[in-house]
């Protein structure tokens, strides 16, 4: 699992920093999360092939999230993309981005699908044989989703020693794999237990931005792998938190704390402050896994 930050700053672009935008790279698929301006030229900074995107998500219709979204989709029509783009977001998502292909008359040539979000519980809405991505409803100033991508187990492990031993045919070896007890060519009952382990452990991912504090998130975030949370504000601002529906580090460490992630990464840091490190200081003084995150930097897990 892989996560690119192309931008994790707050509000308008400057020179040196960006709005919200991040790829994650999940069982070899790209998934483009929200889309900020600037985006499509720190794809390029970062060397990420994006040609390869076919999901994005938008949590919600903030400028700061998605306007950099028609000029990306408009680079495609450029790069002479054929294969189909699916765009989840709020409901007026679609209205907004067709308004201004249809004014340009610039069509898209490549299948362009609209997913228009309306729910305010959990809801799946992608899924195939490796992963599936749900909403996370967050409480901010318009209507806004977290996302949460969670692996499905894999494959397990064959000991391929313990199947020859046992005199298993190799064109049973994808059955192993599966799960599945196997017949050895003499004719008895192999358990699967006993020529296989278990595969890698699944791995999650979840990012919340813009939202205020809230402790209703928690059992949907219960014990996952990483999650991304915003941080706009220190706890010394914490009186700005609730009429710009924003959180602090340490409320956002607090809910990593309470939901025993594994990492905790902080962003959508207000310009106000000269230095991100402060959040990180902050955030360690509830959860002690804290990373942050700096536009251009890469993350492995």
């Amino acid at each position: 699992m892989k996560l690119d930050i192309l931008g994790c700053y707050a509000a308008t672009p400057r020179s040196l920093t960006n709005p919200t935008s991040q790829v994650l790279t999940m069982q070899n698929q790209m998934f483009l999360i929200d889309c900020g301006e600037g985006t499509q030229v720190q794809l390029r900074k970062n060397k990420i092939k994006f040609g390869k995107i076919e999901h994005i998500f938008i949590s919600h219709l903030h400028g700061d999230h998605f306007y950099g979204l028609i000029g990306l989709i408009s680079t495609f029509m450029l790069l002479n993309r054929e294969k189909e783009l699916h765009v989840y977001g709020p409901k007026g998502i679609k209205e907004v981005i067709l308004l201004q292909l249809k004014l340009s008359k610039a069509w898209t040539p490549y299948p362009l699908y609209f997913h228009e979000l309306t729910s305010t519980q959990p809801e799946k809405i992608y899924e195939n044989e490796k992963l599936s991505v749900e909403t996370i409803p967050l409480k901010h100033r318009v209507y806004t989703n977290g996302f949460l991508f969670k692996e499905k187990q894999g494959d397990r492990k064959l000991l391929v020693e313990e199947a020859r031993k046992y005199k298993i045919d190799v064109a049973l070896f994808k059955s192993l794999k599966k799960g599945k007890d196997v017949i050895s060519e003499e004719g008895k009952l192999i358990k699967n237990e006993l020529v296989t382990e278990s595969g890698d452990a699944p791995k999650s991912y979840a990012f919340c931005s813009d939202t205020v504090f809230s402790e209703e998130i928690i059992p949907q975030l219960s014990n996952i792998d990483v999650l991304y949370h915003e941080s706009t504000f220190l706890q010394e601002q914490l009186k700005l938190t609730d009429p710009t529906k924003h959180s602090t580090a340490m409320q956002a460490a607090t809910i990593a704390k309470q939901a025993n992630v594994k990492q905790l990464i902080l962003g959508h840091y207000s310009t106000r402050y000269p230095d991100i490190k402060l959040f990180k200081i902050e955030a360690e003084q509830v959860f002690p896994n804290v990373l942050l995150a700096e536009d251009g930097k890469t993350l492995e897990f």
